[in-house]
């Protein structure tokens, strides 16, 4: 058996290298490293594979957020609600601009915010929602779009772990994650869905004048060189990385098919097992993973262990040779940096259940079923003492 890999970026490289190699080897030979060809041409690609108007490509995800809150004109004070349980970098850009973080719960279906915890949390200074679609499966974006058109608040799409998923309205109409809110943002990190060999993000909008003050952002204000308009930063992606993007953007949907079938087959090995929840698709009502799931493209394959000690068993993953890891250990309005005297215990009761219960098992598109058999059963058998 090969050896286990949480992300096996190695091996899906080997797999493509004849496509990626003349892709960077294209950028070096133009020399064009920065806004080059390659920025424009995935930028066009990416624009057409999730159907917006607008993605201006940046330098990584954590910039990707701070540049759309940056570009609707949110003002120090603005409160900003957002989900207690992500990483930490959704919350971190809200209180580098001085605006003012508001941490809710989550649902315990699908880890992601909750409706009702984002309705008690407005208030007269509430200026945005940030949905965060963790681990690969969409937030409710019809209802918080409902509450948004109500109290006239921007939606901001953290997308960086559902980029392909697709988000199924009421009607039966489909959108892309990261396409439904006033903007979305997305990281490329290495390890993502579609993942660079470096750094790199993107933000996504239909909104024309929203686009044109981001291009201005992500380039020091500029429009025209040594004019600035506005305040910026600089957050460009590079040209390379941008090549490695394009070369792997066509296999997007078969890499998150390949995800979607490694998950079923988790599920499948898991199925009466007491003491182990495993991941479900909320989006279209289906019970498990449907055969022909689009909503949920498993960026992390993340399991709740109740009844069992969930830090027992992730050390005795590691002795085995089976990486993995829990995405989160402590919920943000626990984190030092953004504790507040306003939040109430009670307020968390779902954020602080998964943070002792969570595990996330290895997920990539080179996961084949020895791997999946020998997972499975060393976690089966723990739990079964």
């Amino acid at each position: 058996m090969r050896k286990i890999q949480m992300v096996d970026l190695k091996g899906q490289y080997a797999d493509i290298k004849d496509v990626v190699n003349p892709s960077i080897q294209e950028v070096i030979e133009n020399t064009a490293f920065i806004n080059g060809p390659k920025v424009h041409e995935f930028q066009k690609n990416l624009e057409n594979y999730l159907g917006i108007k607008h993605v201006i490509p940046c330098a990584n995800g954590t910039d990707a957020l701070q540049i759309a809150m940056m570009g609707l004109g949110l003002k120090p004070g603005d409160e900003v609600i957002t989900a207690d349980f992500t990483f930490a970098a959704t919350v971190e850009v809200i209180a580098l601009l001085q605006l003012t973080p508001v941490l809710v719960d989550v649902n315990e279906g699908d880890f992601n915010i909750n409706i009702d915890a984002i309705k008690k949390a407005i208030t007269p200074k509430t200026k945005a929602i940030v949905p965060v679609h963790l681990f690969g499966q969409c937030a409710n974006m019809e209802a918080i779009m409902e509450v948004a058109n109500e109290y006239n608040l921007f939606v901001i799409e953290d997308n960086a772990q559902a980029i392909g998923a697709n988000y199924t309205y009421k009607d039966g109409s489909k959108a892309k994650a990261g396409t439904i809110g006033n903007v979305g943002a997305t990281s490329f990190f290495p390890s993502k869905n579609l993942g660079c060999y470096g750094d790199g993000g993107a933000i996504f909008t239909n909104d024309d004048d929203l686009a044109h003050t981001i291009r201005g952002i992500v380039n020091h204000g500029m429009y025209r060189r040594y004019h600035h308009d506005v305040v910026g930063v600089n957050s460009r992606l590079d040209s390379i990385q941008a090549a490695v993007l394009d070369a792997k953007l066509p296999k997007l949907d078969s890499y998150n098919r390949a995800r979607q079938h490694a998950a079923k087959k988790y599920n499948a090995s898991f199925k009466g097992i007491q003491s182990i929840i495993t991941p479900v698709t909320v989006n279209k009502g289906c019970v498990g993973i449907c055969d022909n799931c689009d909503c949920h493209v498993f960026h992390q394959y993340t399991l709740r262990i109740e009844g069992a000690d969930r830090d027992a068993l992730a050390a005795h993953l590691n002795e085995s040779g089976i990486p993995c890891g829990v995405y989160y250990p402590i919920p943000l309005h626990k984190q030092k940096a953004y504790a507040d005297d306003r939040y109430n215990e009670a307020d968390f009761p779902i954020t602080n259940q998964l943070v002792k219960e969570v595990i996330s098992l290895p997920m990539h598109t080179e996961l084949d079923d020895e791997q999946i058999e020998f997972i499975t059963s060393t976690i089966i058998k723990f739990i079964n003492g």
